[in-house]
């Protein structure tokens, strides 16, 4: 294993215009941040840079006689970039990281200091873990809760106003040793599928180089206002969402805005965004406008799946302070303008096999390439089998307003193959494949210009689940969200299908059968059986939602139905703790932590929704209807007529302003209770009155920034 994270990009450009940054600059700042192994070189004794190493590449366990060297090598290069303080990095469950900070200084004892830091407080702190969400785990009560350093992460720098921090990413348990964090199990899982893969390989006649690891790239989808706008809209600020607003007239209709010119404000913010992740070590690469005016995207190249994920949740912070910078605000959340696309974070998952090959690759011929087809029919029985984990593992009340629109895929998880592998699974069922179809290439019809190769299947953009290439791509995962949660399902349920594969191989070689009739016979075996989660079409049509259910496909669309799924699946525990990621307590925890989340969330929305209608928008409607009726009546005074069309506005307004009045009274009643259907519903109700009245009031009196601007003006 060679993760990005520990090495710079290779740039072979010369070094620009004045003022442009260049491959030398960008190849000396690369990583800078980061307490690299290139890093560690200059600073640890040859013996503990090999042990580190190992342990780093290999996945071993920690030399603890190395500890306190490591550590003062770790403080002095951290010294070097101006911290006074480290902190142990962790990631709850709270879908966000944690730090608490301590600064190097220790008393002297004669009126100074020293500054010191040792291998213990390195490898181990100590948090309160009562205070963060647990499902029980942690009462109360009882507080004492670990973080441990994982090496496998580099340690880096995160720099502050006047000096900087040393964080160490680690992963955080309690006293009894129960995963609290999203970490822990993501790091189980990832073993349990190199574990799987190895007895694969072996099976195989594979030549082991290294260890198996799953690979990751997230895309990341945002939007960014101007933080002017975003100052004046408490909703976005408490919630991340707008609790209304009415449509604009132009939004995406004219598809205008995806992979368009970038505007120059956004590009000085794309720019520095990228400068600072290159400096921390991240392999960020891609840049664009996406579908909705004011939403875009940043994507890295593919690492280490531990790194991918510690990256991407220091990317979302990266963009909120590097938005400030700009005058900008970042916007996170799935949905935050409603009738405009939401946000996703696209899920690219490989895996590379012991024998250092990327198992998700086909070849030229993926029909001769028995690992390849053996790898892809595991993956197909695992999301089969464990669709509704699948689904449940990106269930929330944020992704609950984005799943299911044109701008996401559907709660119905499909497997999208193309027509060339599709063809090669044919051929299995029906008794082996003996032919791959080749894309062959484009004629552009223009003399000059040389013919395009193409690729033998084409993309599907619907699905939830698609193969594009050498990875499939899992599109229902949430903008705000932690891809570790996504990423241990896929992990697991991939290592038991391997699991079940492997068990099935071992014993017809156990009883001399002929192994290559063997894999024949099983890789058929899971095509008929699970061939129902295969779909090619389009995902989005009513029509698909009807074959889906004649399938027996679930189709679980909120996020109470999705985890109900879950905690009523009896091997969904048994899955979790065979694989050794989750023990039944833990799997449980979780179910109850994002239950709870999500009626927080619906509770938290619908007082604030409550409150802004009564105490920022219902007075202001109010006064311009009195305004309005002042009018009216001297009008009629003055022309001796009725102003019938007048009259008509100040009805419709004062209709809506007395329904909405009426249903924030409802909803504030209830917005403390357990009934999260009636919630949701009285919130709706509530936000089609508001937004009727912003299409009634003008604009200098609506006390809130119309989606037009926020949306436009930048």
């Amino acid at each position: 294993m060679n993760p990005s994270r520990l090495q710079g990009i290779d740039f072979t450009t010369s070094k620009g215009e004045k003022g442009m940054e260049g491959a030398n600059s960008i190849t000396e700042y690369y990583g800078q941040n980061v307490f690299s192994l290139k890093t560690m070189r200059n600073y640890l004794s040859e013996k503990a840079y090999k042990s580190i190493s190992e342990t780093i590449k290999n996945g071993g366990k920690l030399d603890p006689s190395i500890a306190d060297e490591v550590a003062d090598a770790m403080k002095n290069w951290a010294l070097n970039k101006g911290a006074t303080h480290f902190t142990h990095w962790f990631q709850p469950l709270t879908g966000l990281t944690a730090e608490k900070h301590d600064s190097f200084v220790k008393p002297d004892g004669e009126g100074s200091c020293i500054l010191d830091f040792s291998g213990k407080e390195l490898i181990q702190g100590e948090p309160d873990a009562s205070s963060f969400p647990s499902g029980g785990l942690r009462p109360t009560f009882e507080a004492r809760g670990y973080t441990g350093w994982d090496p496998t992460s580099p340690a880096f720098i995160k720099e502050g106003v006047k000096s900087a921090t040393l964080c160490i990413p680690t992963y955080f348990i309690g006293w009894k040793g129960e995963a609290l964090d999203k970490k822990t199990p993501l790091l189980r899982s990832i073993k349990a599928l190199a574990i799987q893969a190895e007895r694969l390989a072996k099976l195989l006649g594979l030549k082991i180089t290294n260890k198996a690891y799953s690979t990751l790239g997230g895309e990341q989808e945002y939007f960014l206002i101007d933080r002017k706008f975003y100052n004046k809209r408490i909703d976005l600020i408490q919630t991340g969402r707008t609790l209304f607003g009415k449509e604009p007239a132009k939004h995406q209709q004219m598809a205008d805005h995806y992979f368009g010119a970038i505007k120059t404000r956004i590009i000085g913010f794309m720019e520095d965004l990228d400068r600072e992740m290159w400096r921390l070590g991240s392999p960020t690469t891609t840049r664009h406008n996406e579908v909705a005016p004011s939403q875009y995207e940043v994507a890295p190249v593919f690492e280490n799946q531990n790194l991918a994920v510690d990256h991407n949740m220091l990317c979302m912070e990266v963009m909120q302070k590097v938005a400030e910078k700009h005058g900008l605000a970042c916007l996170l959340h799935e949905k935050p303008f409603a009738g405009i696309n939401g946000s996703g974070k696209h899920c690219n998952w490989s895996m590379t096999g012991p024998d250092g090959k990327n198992w998700l690759s086909p070849g030229d011929n993926p029909h001769e390439n028995e690992r390849f087809l053996i790898f892809l029919c595991a993956v197909i029985k695992a999301v089969d089998t464990y669709a509704h984990v699948l689904r449940a593992s990106v269930a929330s009340a944020a992704n609950d307003h984005r799943l299911g629109s044109h701008e996401a895929p559907p709660a119905i998880i499909s497997i999208y193959l193309g027509e060339q592998l599709m063809d090669i699974i044919q051929q299995i069922e029906k008794g082996g494949a003996k032919s791959t179809k080749q894309g062959g290439s484009l004629e552009v019809g223009v003399d000059s210009l040389p013919a395009l190769p193409r690729h033998a299947s084409d993309r599907n953009r619907t699905s939830p689940f698609a193969f594009t290439g050498s990875k499939f791509e899992f599109r229902a995962v949430g903008s705000g969200m932690s891809l570790a949660g996504a990423n241990i399902i896929l992990n697991t349920i991939v290592a038991e299908a391997v699991d079940e594969i492997c068990d099935e191989l071992e014993q017809a070689k156990k009883d001399k059968k002929d192994f290559n009739k063997a894999v024949q016979k099983t890789l058929s075996d899971i095509i008929k059986k699970h061939k129902r989660v295969i779909f090619n079409g389009d995902n989005y049509t009513e029509e698909w939602v009807k074959e889906a259910k004649k399938r027996g496909l679930p189709n679980l669309v909120s996020t109470p139905e999705a985890l109900a799924a879950l905690n009523d699946d009896p091997n969904v525990a048994k899955l979790f703790e065979k694989q050794g990621v989750l023990n039944k307590t833990e799997l449980k925890s979780r179910n109850d932590t994002y239950l709870d989340q999500y009626k927080s969330v619906l509770q938290y929305e619908a007082k604030l929704s409550a409150d802004m209608a009564k105490t920022m928008i219902l007075p202001a409607v109010f006064e311009y209807q009195q305004e309005l009726a002042e009018m009216i009546s001297s009008v009629e005074a003055l022309n001796k007529t009725k102003s019938t069309a007048s009259r008509k506005l100040l009805k419709s307004i004062s209709e809506l302003s007395e329904k909405a009045l009426e249903d924030a009274g409802k909803l504030a009643s209830i917005a403390g209770g357990p009934d999260t259907e009636k919630i949701k519903s009285l919130t709706e109700q509530l936000r089609e009155s508001v937004d009727g009245l912003e299409a009634l009031v003008p604009e200098d009196k609506w006390p809130l920034p119309s989606y037009a601007k926020m949306l436009f003006v930048l």
